[in-house]
């Protein structure tokens, strides 16, 4: 991997202080500005889709993260160069934040539908997103994890780079398809072209099913959703033979 890039240097640097600043200033209460809330939920900005990118949910979280965008990202400045690399990390982040959002639009909305089908009204219905209560008779017709799901996603931001890290991860992959990597759970280095497709397939099955080896308030579609799109450019770019010296 060599010396760190400035692109992924200044990133690094950016996110640290965005977390120190999130517990060293706890009044400011940047999560409620800057963490992506659903948009039906008040605390929603369109802002959001870029800056929850900088926000991390602890110390474990960030510390992967920039982890994995040293490991992986600095050998893709050193191919694209800066721009290129810029341009890609936040293409990856802004597409795993807007699938992740559809993902939850979808799933929001029908239950709000089996909701209206069942004769609750639109204040009735926000009631249940404001409070978490509700009549249990309604579980007569709606199951009780759809609907604490239902007000997990109204109320629940996403956090974190994840998503362009996964974005990152792929065009790693495509890159240098017989670079060995290996978990800390399972440390048998594995080719970067099974290594990474598997990890991804294995999110994708938490997002379908909702269960997670990792544990639960993980946003497995973002993650699904940046390396979707980092697929799309970095196999675009690899077709077209895209390299900084272009």
């Amino acid at each position: 991997m060599g010396r760190i890039t400035e692109a992924v240097k200044h990133l690094i640097i950016i996110n640290v202080l965005f977390f120190a600043a999130t517990y060293l200033m706890p009044n400011l209460n940047l999560h409620s500005l800057f963490a992506l809330y659903f948009p039906e939920n008040p605390n929603f900005g369109f802002w959001q889709f870029l800056t929850h990118m900088f926000m991390h949910g602890g110390f474990t979280h960030i510390l992967f993260n920039m982890y994995g965008l040293w490991a992986f990202g600095t050998p893709l400045e050193q191919m694209w160069g800066r721009n290129k690399f810029l341009f890609f990390y936040f293409s990856a982040g802004l597409g795993a934040g807007a699938i992740y959002t559809l993902v939850n639009y979808y799933q929001f909305d029908n239950v709000y539908d089996q909701l209206v089908n069942i004769g609750l009204s639109g204040s009735d219905i926000q009631n249940i997103l404001n409070t978490g209560s509700y009549n249990n008779q309604i579980l007569e017709h709606v199951s009780a994890d759809n609907l604490n799901d239902f007000y997990a996603t109204y109320h629940t931001p996403a956090v974190g780079a994840s998503g362009a890290i996964y974005g990152v991860l792929v065009a790693f992959g495509l890159s240098f398809p017989n670079a060995k990597l290996a978990l800390i759970f399972l440390p048998v280095p594995i080719a970067a072209k099974y290594f990474i497709p598997a990890l991804i397939a294995l999110d994708l099955f938490s997002g379908v099913t909702g269960f997670s080896l990792f544990g639960g308030g993980i946003a497995h579609f973002a993650h699904v959703g940046g390396a979707l799109i980092g697929f799309i450019i970095a196999w675009y770019w690899k077709q077209n033979q895209f390299k900084r010296w272009n």
